[in-house]
């Protein structure tokens, strides 16, 4: 673990300029949208992170080639020869992410067959795969549990057929979708997640001849294709970290400007952000003109000086606020004036990560009632899924060990805003979805160094 350790000399504003690529959340679906092409797919502004690392060794043990393109951050992918890869190779990239369960419709696409090993993610509560399975089951797969993993066949193909989802689940949504586009028939989901990045799949599947109808009420069409071809696509930027460093400049009474964020999927987050206290302000793109170089658009945001406002806020699946943002967030609320109201809806267990905050000066009490109007799955489950933040709070400097990825960046916006020097371990985990994230604080004027 010594080698898994940041240095933190915190109390420094962040001021400066970053760039976010393609969204996490998309660019790794893409990737596997790419299995169900019989030609090759471009996909650009592709992160450095360790789960796009994770998804192309995967791709690489079925037989996809995936190359460098010409410009950074482009990877191209040639699906030709998909083939089976041995469970023991597989096995290699059990526990490091949830994607291989999305592979299952793709595979038995074009292989018959799929092996899943057993899944890993960020320890924020179960997230049970039962609707993945039941969705596949549907469509006429096959499943068989082993120690191992499951192993999925499809004897009699995929076939279309009527889906409700019992929650708007986003993994269980892009299952259906990369499923569905080649299962024969239609196929109707209910009650669908509708995400940007969900909406981006979209346009990737789309643009690889798939037939998609978007309808009101979280209703899904598709009607399967024999065949579908690679694409060339640019993924939405990035809405959680530009979301995560609009945190940090607040929390650290900083200023940032986050190239590529994009207003449209941010909209009910700058509202909050605004609520609270902080300014940003939408900087357009504007193309090379007369030879002066063009400026590529984004948002700024800073704190503007005196005190921030408590507020109370729900996360919930898109429209609302994304649970993603909350951890980021919270941190900067231990600083504003009053109690602020956090009910934590999408996930059951995502508020353990308070109690870092609690030992660096913070005063946040979670409770098991649902301190909001939005119906909650949580109420009568005895989760801890509401706190209660008062401040604001001087924090001073810890030693945190991260616990998964939207909380260590959480962590470490705290060991940034804090008086004194953090050492914060296991921020290796970061990496999954933050790319080059110390050189970005190096960027912003961060004091932070490896041991």
């Amino acid at each position: 673990m010594t080698d898994d350790v940041l240095v933190v000399h915190g109390g420094t504003p962040l001021e400066g300029r970053i760039r976010v690529r393609g969204a996490k959340n998309l660019v790794s679906k893409a990737m596997v949208a790419a299995l169900l092409g019989d030609t090759p797919s471009r996909l650009f502004d592709v992160p450095r992170i360790r789960d796009v690392e994770v998804v192309r060794g995967l791709l690489g043990l079925h037989g996809v080639k995936v190359s460098d393109g010409d410009e950074e951050g482009e990877l191209v992918f040639d699906p030709s020869n998909v083939e089976s890869a041995s469970t023991d190779q597989i096995n290699v990239h059990a526990g490091s992410s949830r994607i291989p369960i999305l592979f299952c419709g793709p595979l038995l696409h074009r292989l018959g067959h799929a092996f899943i090993p057993d899944l890993g993610g960020c320890h924020i509560g179960p997230r049970p795969i039962d609707f993945h399975l039941q969705a596949l089951r549907e469509f006429g797969a096959t499943v068989d549990k082993t120690p191992e993993g499951l192993h999925l066949s499809a004897p009699n193909g995929l076939h279309g057929t009527k889906f409700a989802l019992p929650y708007p689940s986003v993994g269980a949504t892009e299952q259906v979708l990369l499923t569905a586009v080649m299962a024969e028939g239609v196929t109707e989901l209910r009650n669908a997640a509708v995400e940007p990045e969900i909406i981006d799949l979209i346009c990737v599947l789309q643009k690889m001849g798939a037939i998609i109808k978007v309808h009101t009420d979280r209703v899904i069409e598709i009607q399967g294709v024999k065949k579908l071809h690679g694409y060339t696509h640019r993924p939405i930027p990035d809405r959680i970290e530009a979301a995560s460093w609009a945190a940090a400049a607040l929390a650290t009474r900083g200023h940032v400007e986050v190239l590529g964020a994009q207003q449209a999927d941010m909209m009910t987050f700058l509202n909050i952000f605004r609520s609270v206290g902080g300014e940003y302000e939408v900087t357009d793109l504007r193309p090379p003109r007369g030879g002066s170089p063009g400026q590529e658009g984004g948002i700024r945001f800073w704190h503007p000086g005196g005190e921030l406002n408590a507020v109370a806020l729900e996360t919930d699946v898109h429209p609302g606020f994304m649970t993603d943002w909350q951890q980021p967030l919270v941190v900067a609320l231990t600083q504003a004036r009053g109690l602020s109201i956090v009910h934590e809806t999408v996930y059951e267990q995502r508020l353990g990560y308070t109690e870092a905050l609690n030992t660096m000066g913070a005063n946040i009490q979670v409770y098991r009632d649902c301190l909001g109007g939005t119906p909650c799955r949580f109420g009568r489950r005895n989760f801890k899924h509401s706190a209660v933040i008062a401040g604001p709070s001087k924090l001073h400097a810890a030693d945190l060990v991260i616990p998964d990825l939207r909380a260590g960046f959480s962590h470490l916006i705290a060991a940034l805003a804090a008086e004194g020097t953090s050492r914060v371990y296991g921020v290796d985990l970061i990496n999954r979805g933050y790319e080059d994230f110390e050189a970005k604080l190096a960027d912003l004027g961060a004091h932070v160094e490896r041991p």
